[in-house]
């Protein structure tokens, strides 16, 4: 199976210049725990609710005047569309990463794939496998 069989395709990336207020309002209103940061149209990194929680309001700075560049991740991991799943998941496991932006063939972000999107994935594969082994029996 391909990454992009299984990704998410609505994904949108920030400036790193945008408070860190506006990326956790809007982790909150798309549910997602990270937003993926750009910069003359290339990541440059990756802002994480973890991000927000440890390298602003843990170190008490004031949020207000905090942008993506003071608390993303810099040293982005990705992955290919055509990557298969195998490959995402060892990347994600060497990396020890949830998530991994998806790129095309011309280095554009295209989607984002999640543990949850691999264990949805998975759970399909299994359950059509058992109906279709299961089958001659009945």
């Amino acid at each position: 199976m391909k990454v992009k069989q299984v990704m998410h395709r609505s994904v949108e990336w920030a400036e790193a210049s945008a408070p860190v207020a506006t990326l956790a309002t809007k982790m909150r209103e798309q549910d997602v725990g990270c937003i993926p940061i750009g910069e003359n149209d290339r990541l440059i990194g990756m802002v994480t609710d973890r991000d927000i929680a440890v390298r602003a309001v843990a170190n008490g700075q004031d949020i207000s005047d905090l942008t993506a560049r003071d608390v993303m991740t810099k040293g982005i991991a990705c992955c290919r569309e055509t990557d298969d799943i195998a490959k995402a998941v060892h990347t994600m496991e060497s990396r020890q990463i949830r998530r991994l932006p998806v790129l095309n063939e011309s280095k554009r972000m295209t989607g984002m794939l999640s543990l949850g999107d691999i264990a949805q994935a998975t759970q399909k594969i299994t359950a059509h496998a058992m109906k279709a082994i299961s089958g001659h029996h009945a």
